[in-house]
């Protein structure tokens, strides 16, 4: 009974017809095997609603692109066109979503050849690898919440070189000045800093310092953005 799961639905069939019962068994397991692997996936995860329908009816519709096919290379070559022109008119995603779209299409992919049962095993593999990588923050880099951008607006008549020094040795583990801008009619400049606190300090304390040493003008502290377009 266990080795039928893991057998194709069409290799009982001596010819190239496809049964209605074969079609809706393969369409509906990719639909709810998407559906689990869309669910698995925004855990600890943010992503968009379209993300998640798209991730969850990807599995499904592959599978029927593949039993129309149905072995016919010619047919094959002009879906994968057709699957390419897609692909142009798509925004770019990060790699997270690359691999999940390309583990869908997998799914797909077997369902369409009839392997429900080694489409869900290998959906169980990939769900269960995602979750672990997930839970454990495999990948992530140490002190990643520590980073921040520091934005300080200061007099024009402070030299900003040094001027902040002494607060940055006491509270940050490093620091980089990689802009300056004048504002207010060049009356103020705003120096944006990358930097990267110190475990055990307070992000008050050192906005407190800065106040007094700018005369209270404007600062702003906020954590680092990456692109979210670069694998």
């Amino acid at each position: 009974m266990m080795d039928n799961i893991f057998t194709g639905l069409f290799e009982s069939t001596a010819t190239g017809t496809l049964s209605t019962s074969t079609f809706f068994a393969c369409i509906i397991a990719a639909l709810v095997i998407g559906t689990a692997m869309a669910l698995v996936y925004q855990f600890r995860t943010r992503s968009s609603q379209s993300f998640l329908v798209t991730l969850a009816v990807i599995p499904a519709a592959v599978a029927m692109v593949i039993m129309l096919v149905n072995g016919d290379f010619g047919t094959g070559v002009a879906v994968a066109g057709a699957f390419g022109l897609i692909r142009f008119r798509s925004a770019p995603g990060t790699a997270k979503e690359i691999a999940a779209i390309f583990t869908a299409m997998g799914v797909g992919l077997a369902c369409g050849v009839g392997y429900i049962g080694y489409a869900a095993a290998f959906a169980v593999i990939m769900c269960g690898a995602m979750l672990l990588f997930n839970m454990t923050g495999f990948g992530s880099a140490r002190g990643e919440e520590q980073r921040k951008k520091l934005t300080v607006t200061i007099p024009e008549n402070l030299d900003y070189d040094r001027i902040f020094d002494d607060l940055f040795e006491k509270y940050t583990v490093s620091h980089q000045l990689i802009n300056v801008k004048t504002t207010n009619m060049g009356s103020l400049f705003k120096l944006s800093y990358d930097v990267e606190l110190k475990a055990d300090i307070s992000e008050k304390d050192l906005i407190d310092e800065l106040r007094c040493r700018n005369g209270n003008l404007e600062i702003s502290l906020h954590r680092q953005e990456s692109a979210s377009n670069e694998l």
